[in-house]
């Protein structure tokens, strides 16, 4: 028989850690920093700070060309999850930890925004006689968009010390989250019709 096997990753550059070091989105988990846990996290006595969150968007399937051809919905394909043991916050003090913290969720919750985009582009132009490469061009452009919001955001909130930008952001995308309500990784799409 016949079959597709794809895998996909994208957001930082991470490795996949263990199950138990792994936090998929639900959008109720908050991170803390004890989430930090690479070894290379420290608070206090340096003189610089920086953020690797290890936050990812994963696609991946393997399935027979017959169920390729009849599945329409791959929203629990993608996950958006967060690996503790290869995220890292290097801060001076508690407050500039606390900035990056924040800007580490707001990653997160982006990440999932931009997997639901993704579920929705999935959904809306999987066809019965696409072939199994039909993803490549709707991820390359969800990718892209995904990486120019937060080096955006990046920019706008430095890194999260200007709060309240980043708190506007934030509020933004949880609205648009729950406008793809339809496209959680759980979720059934209605379908349209034509």
């Amino acid at each position: 028989m016949n079959r597709i096997v794809f895998v996909i990753l994208f957001a930082g550059l991470t490795k996949a850690g263990f199950t138990q070091n792994i936090i998929d989105w639900d959008g109720t988990y908050q991170l803390q920093l004890s989430d930090f846990r690479a070894k290379t996290s420290q608070i206090g006595d340096v003189n610089m700070f920086s953020l690797h969150s290890s936050t990812q968007m994963n696609f991946a399937y393997n399935m027979s060309s017959y169920e390729f051809m009849f599945t329409k919905n791959f929203n629990s394909k993608v996950s958006c999850t967060f690996t503790r043991d290869a995220a890292s916050i290097i801060a001076p003090d508690d407050e500039t930890a606390q900035h990056l913290l924040k800007f580490a969720q707001y990653e997160f919750d982006l990440a999932e925004l931009y997997a639901r985009r993704f579920r929705k582009k999935l959904f809306d132009e999987k066809g019965a006689f696409s072939n199994a490469s039909f993803f490549k061009p709707l991820y390359d452009a969800i990718h892209k968009e995904f990486v120019e919001r937060y080096d955006n955001a990046a920019k706008e909130t430095e890194i999260g010390k200007n709060q309240s930008e980043l708190d506007r952001l934030h509020t933004e995308v949880l609205r648009e989250i729950q406008e793809l309500s339809e496209f959680c990784k759980q979720c059934k799409p209605t379908k349209r019709k034509k």
